[in-house]
């Protein structure tokens, strides 16, 4: 089984963010019963129920999940901040870790099939290239920090409790509707207006994959009980420079002008951040389908069409 029945009950959180939004679209083909947890007030689909609450608000949340029971649940709340613990780094760590567990208490967890947990490549810090789950983590921000926190919660009560938890250890991911600030979105305006951008001189080495082929990953964790406690890498498996990457959307856009070396690299950055998906093949039978050309095309046809403003 690599889906949900038409009865089966999901809650997504963060349900209107750009991979909420993709992953709420696929499971309303497969079930009506879907609710969507946001801090945004954003008409999501009308079929869908969208619920407006922080899952940093413990109270709050406890009224609107009360009397609620659901089969799968996936937590992709928070946001992603680079922001140090003395410059206020406190509040993702209570957004991303204390909302977990928020979450976990206020929910009736006896209904519970699957909860998938997001996870982030951050996790790994400075850990050389391919990264692989059996390595120790090496946060270097309150964002990394509270992510790995909640990886080893959740895998915690998933094998000392019965808990179905699963963590998805996401690394670059992008596709059509992506936040405009986003790396991708950026550049892909900029060449599509054929403007100069600063960029960094781009050989740091990275793993790009397709929003689908995420979507696909998450459900198929979220129905897989095999994959219960487990930290899974979801990633391309290939790496591909900033540079080499900047150049294909350049090709296919036929515009840009990139000023090299404009952006200094990010202190401590690890300059090999790419992964195996050995353990997502294995145990989920996972693998991504979209190749990177073609998924660069159709997010560049998303932005042709409804994002490139004058």
């Amino acid at each position: 089984m690599n889906s949900f029945k038409n009865a089966d009950r999901i809650l997504i959180i963060g349900g209107t963010g750009f991979i909420g939004r993709h992953l709420a679209g696929r499971c309303l083909s497969e079930t009506p019963h879907l609710t969507c947890l946001s801090l945004v007030k954003n008409s999501l689909n009308e079929k869908a129920e969208v619920i407006h609450a922080d899952i940093a608000d413990k109270e709050r949340l406890k009224s609107v999940l009360h009397g609620r029971a659901f089969d799968y649940v996936f937590n992709l709340g928070g946001y992603i901040d680079h922001t140090q613990y003395f410059n206020g780094g406190r509040r993702l760590i209570e957004s991303h870790f204390s909302g977990l567990l928020n979450l976990i208490d206020c929910l009736e967890t006896g209904s519970l099939k699957g909860f998938v947990q997001i996870g982030s490549s951050d996790e790994y810090g400075g850990a050389p290239a391919p990264q692989n789950e059996l390595m120790r983590e090496r946060p270097i921000s309150p964002y990394s920090l509270s992510k790995v926190a909640a990886s080893h919660f959740m895998k915690m009560i998933s094998d000392t409790e019965g808990f179905p938890g699963v963590v998805l250890r996401l690394f670059l991911v992008y596709g059509p509707g992506q936040d405009e600030k986003r790396f991708i979105p950026q550049i892909i305006q900029g060449c599509l207006k054929d403007e100069e951008f600063k960029t960094s001189e781009g050989n740091q080495l990275r793993d790009f994959c397709y929003i689908d082929d995420i979507v696909d990953a998450m459900i198929k964790a979220a129905v897989t009980e095999e994959a219960r406690g487990h930290v899974i890498n979801i990633a391309s498996g290939f790496p591909v420079t900033i540079k080499e990457m900047l150049q294909k959307i350049m090709s296919l856009t036929g515009g840009g002008k990139p000023l090299w070396g404009a952006h200094p690299y990010r202190k401590a950055e690890n300059m090999e951040l790419y992964a195996d998906i050995s353990l997502a093949k294995s145990l989920l039978g996972w693998e991504p389908s979209i190749p990177l050309d073609e998924g660069l095309r159709k997010t560049i046809e998303y932005y042709r069409q409804f994002r490139v403003r004058d």
